[in-house]
């Protein structure tokens, strides 16, 4: 008998999970597929307080996200760090007093106080001079958060884990069953195999598939609470030196990024889509490949065109129906729906964004009780968080003293992904084995199967990292066959 059944392991899911089991509470996840494999994974990988939502008068969403964002940076800073967006003024479009008046707010509402705050740059001048449109003469510099959104998934489930809860991943929810005290649950497992389990709340945070699980939770009632908008994104080699990003309005009135990318490429998005269909397996379309191509090109002097991509993702927000006529104005704001009018009760989550997912989750344990205990993870280090200043450069420099005889390459991106738990993998009793792939040893392949949920090449190669950006088709065939001789034993 759990107390907490949470469905779905992206990030409001593990966020709540983690939440509950540091206070005490017995919890279950299940998640159909792999950890982040959805939404979570899609994301353009900022931790921002979403400058554009301020257009839209959605000043509490705004606040609360530059509050997290500050939170989030002390709390993980391997995963998430500083990064400068540079926003061109272009005549015609949002007037310069307009960019002034919002970022004056970006800078203020939120209690900034570990990021620089906005500053004028002149666009004449390197480097933007020589990425940008000689038309581009005046920008305002602003500052927000690059995160590894799947590893950030990834952390909260593991330190769930480490607080007691059961982190079932490749196990479906196929049927919820409700009483006047509990819920009985049937969970197929990866293998085939159906088990059932009980919980006394169950928190739905199935993303894409909420109304589905509601379906199956209340089957008497029409659940069509979601507007899923579809996000694509395209990567190129490298487009501008630096580590700053840029952000494009567009005619339309959205706006695009460019953001630096794995060390070699350039990150190009997103869409606003209307999505409907399969959540599962989606792709960029022609028609979103040309519309990011074609934003971008009003700004940057060497053009790009989608032949030139060198990988794409996409993924569906769930977002909740507020009726909006544009998808770009759907709140992105979270909505919880709670119904305990037939027994048990059941928690369903809507909409929400990578930044707020740790105040989402502190309130939504608030909204069932708070489950006899108080409020805890502001503050709290995710796995591999706590290093002194937030200094991940003085780790990257003792781990590559410590461990000369790797390459210094491979030591920056172990300490990004596991920051102070990089010792786990590097100083291992049984040393690091056989180098499966360039900078892929098996003692880290060991690692993440012991503590991070992995059970498939395509784990390791696009979630636990982006590996399998960097390497040939024969280096990722390389890690799936590992894997298939482990399974084997």
């Amino acid at each position: 008998m759990y107390d907490l059944l949470v469905i779905g392991g992206g990030i409001n899911g593990v966020g709540i999970a983690r939440d509950a089991a540091g206070r005490g509470a017995k919890v279950l996840l299940v998640e159909k597929d792999d950890l982040a494999s959805h939404t979570s994974s899609s994301s353009t990988k900022l931790v921002h307080g979403g400058l554009r939502y301020l257009e839209h008068y959605e000043f509490r969403l705004v606040r609360e996200s530059l509050i997290e964002r500050e939170r989030l940076l002390g709390m993980a800073p391997h995963i998430i760090w500083p990064m400068r967006f540079v926003l061109p003024h272009d005549a015609g479009l949002r007037p310069k007093w307009l960019l002034r008046l919002g970022l004056f707010l970006y800078d203020h509402i939120g209690g900034r106080k570990i990021l620089p705050p906005t500053n004028t740059v002149d666009l004449r001048q390197s480097p933007h001079c020589d990425v940008l449109k000689d038309r581009l003469v005046k920008g305002f510099e602003y500052s927000d958060c690059w995160v590894e959104d799947s590893r950030l998934v990834v952390l909260n489930a593991v330190d769930a884990a480490e607080r007691g809860a059961d982190i079932r991943t490749r196990t479906e929810c196929t049927g919820l069953k409700r009483s006047d005290a509990m819920w009985q649950a049937e969970l197929k497992g990866p293998d085939g195999q159906t088990q059932t389990a009980s919980a006394r709340i169950v928190v739905n945070a199935a993303g894409p598939w909420v109304d589905r699980v509601l379906g199956r939770a209340i089957p008497s009632e029409q659940h069509q609470n979601l507007r899923l908008v579809k996000g694509s994104h395209l990567i190129f080699p490298k487009l501008f030196d630096g580590d700053h990003a840029y952000m494009f309005q567009n005619r339309d009135n959205r706006i695009i990024f460019a953001i630096p990318y794995e060390g070699k490429f350039t990150l190009i998005g997103t869409t606003d889509q209307a999505f409907e269909g399969d959540a599962n397996g989606i792709d960029i379309s022609p028609e979103e490949s040309a519309y990011l191509c074609n934003a971008a090109n009003e700004y940057l002097k060497t053009n790009i065109h989608p032949d030139d991509a060198v990988w794409s993702y996409a993924g569906v927000r769930p977002l909740y129906d507020d009726h909006s006529n544009n998808n770009s104005t759907v709140t992105r704001d979270y909505v919880f729906e709670y119904d305990a009018e037939d027994g048990a009760p059941i928690l369903s989550i809507f909409g929400g964004k990578i930044t707020t997912y740790r105040k989402l989750a502190e309130h939504a344990l608030e909204r069932l009780g708070g489950l006899g205990a108080t409020p805890w993870t502001d503050g709290a280090y995710l796995p591999g968080g706590k290093l002194e200043d937030r200094n991940i450069d003085a780790l990257i420099a003792r781990a590559a003293a410590e461990y000369g005889d790797i390459p210094a390459k491979t030591v920056r991106r172990l300490a990004r992904a596991y920051g102070a738990d990089i010792d786990a993998i590097l100083a291992g009793t049984g040393g690091l084995g056989k180098e499966i792939a360039p900078g892929l040893w098996e003692a880290e392949l060991r690692y993440l199967i012991a503590r991070e949920f992995v059970t498939t090449a395509e784990d390791v190669l696009w979630r636990r990292s982006k590996l399998g950006l960097h390497y040939t088709i024969a280096q990722r065939q390389a890690v799936a066959a590992w894997f298939e001789r482990e399974l084997d034993r």
